[in-house]
């Protein structure tokens, strides 16, 4: 999704070529799930004649300041871009609007043409972003509840090492917190945390100043060059983690070691447990739990190879097992003592599967002959209730 590097190429795009010129003509969707707030006609005629003074930007919002308000302020969502015709403006793959595409897109949300013949437009393909005329932008949420800019207003490492010691969630998830710094999205949070060889599930109250300072410094790196290229991510360093991550989980490398993916912060979150690890406690925990998960595995072979094994051996035994179990079934009509004093089962075969399928016999052969010892003495109570019945009884003199 756009994140702060792209939501800022977009702004430079407007502001290089669109301030301190009128709009002409205003296009407005349609569309009460992207455009919140206010009716289309009303958009359309709050815009018209108005001149555009500048264009501004905290995390992943943007607003035009108009030479009055109400100003169009732009949400990005998860696929929200700005295009302007005959200017080339950075493309992001989830954008999905072609060079080739009718002009505006059918995805456009706010077209403005202004009165040099210049236009731009706001598209949406997946109709997550948010479009909304607001008098001062800054004062109501979403963006009054944003915490600092990680471009504009970057934390000093004292202040993020003291802001981070108060919290227990994982350093993913606060970065992507809106409201504890802004602009930072789940691409840029994996970039800056592969880059601070910093595991994304450490609990950020446990970070050392070390891994604080690494973590500060690349996140400065990581902001200030993706914004240089103008969010290019062609001209991205070619060790970074971002030319990997999207790719389908299996063997995917980094400078030649493997990316893990685990979900952190309800995201998918990439990045290489060989230079990303656990500390402290949280190190300790999960060893243990590796080490449980393999003792499980383990028994959980073990079991199947135990039950691959039995049906096997019942499926085929060698002629000497054959010869043992027909014995078996021979005594079977016999006491129960003739069963459980019969070892030579036990030298049919040294694999531990004979012997279970073995013992399993037995078991069954003692159901059998309990199941008709059973059935023969209630059959004879049966017979003495009935002769007793049959006798006649005598007359009362």
């Amino acid at each position: 999704m756009p994140e702060l590097p792209e939501v800022e190429a977009a702004r430079r795009a407007i502001q290089d070529n669109c301030v301190g010129k009128k709009i002409t003509k205003a296009i407005v969707a349609d569309d009460s799930k992207v455009i919140d707030g206010v009716s289309r006609a009303d958009f359309e005629a709050s815009l018209l004649g108005k001149t555009i003074i500048s264009a501004h930007r905290k995390g992943k919002n943007m607003w035009l300041q108009l030479d009055s308000p109400p100003f169009p302020s732009f949400q990005f969502g998860m696929a929200g871009a700005v295009y302007i015709k005959g200017v080339a403006v950075t493309k992001y793959k989830r954008s999905a609007v072609k060079d080739t595409d009718e002009w505006p897109s059918k995805y456009s949300k706010v077209f403005v043409q202004l009165d040099d013949g210049l236009e731009f437009s706001f598209t949406d393909k997946r109709r997550f972003a948010k479009v909304r005329l607001l008098k001062d932008p800054t004062s109501v949420p979403p963006i009054s509840e944003l915490g600092p800019d990680a471009l504009l207003e970057p934390m000093t490492v004292d202040v993020l090492f003291a802001s981070l010691s108060k919290k227990k969630i994982s350093i993913k998830a606060l970065l992507l917190d809106q409201s504890f710094i802004s602009g930072i999205g789940n691409w840029v949070a994996d970039e800056v945390l592969y880059q601070a060889r910093i595991h994304p599930e450490q609990s950020s109250a446990t970070l050392s100043k070390e891994c604080v300072e690494a973590l500060h410094k690349s996140i400065k790196e990581v902001i200030e060059k993706s914004v240089e290229v103008g969010a290019d991510s062609d001209q991205f360093p070619s060790n970074w983690i971002f030319h990997s991550r999207e790719k389908k989980p299996g063997n995917v490398l980094v400078d030649g070691k493997k990316i893990d993916f685990i979900t952190v912060g309800g995201r998918t979150s990439a990045f290489v447990p060989e230079l990303q690890k656990l500390t402290g406690n949280q190190a300790a925990n999960a060893e243990s739990k590796r080490t449980s998960k393999r003792v499980d595995d383990v028994d959980e072979e073990a079991s199947d190879k135990e039950v691959k094994g039995t049906a096997k051996s019942r499926k085929g035994r060698k002629p000497g097992g054959q010869a043992k179990r027909s014995t078996v079934k021979r005594k079977s009509k016999g006491s129960d003592e003739d069963n459980d004093n019969d070892d030579s089962t036990d030298d049919v075969d040294h694999d531990d599967n004979d012997d279970s399928a073995d013992e399993d016999m037995k078991n069954r052969t003692r159901k059998v002959t309990t199941n008709k010892q059973s059935k023969a003495e209630m059959t004879s109570k049966k017979k003495k209730q009935t002769s007793q019945n049959a006798k006649p009884k005598k007359r009362a003199k």
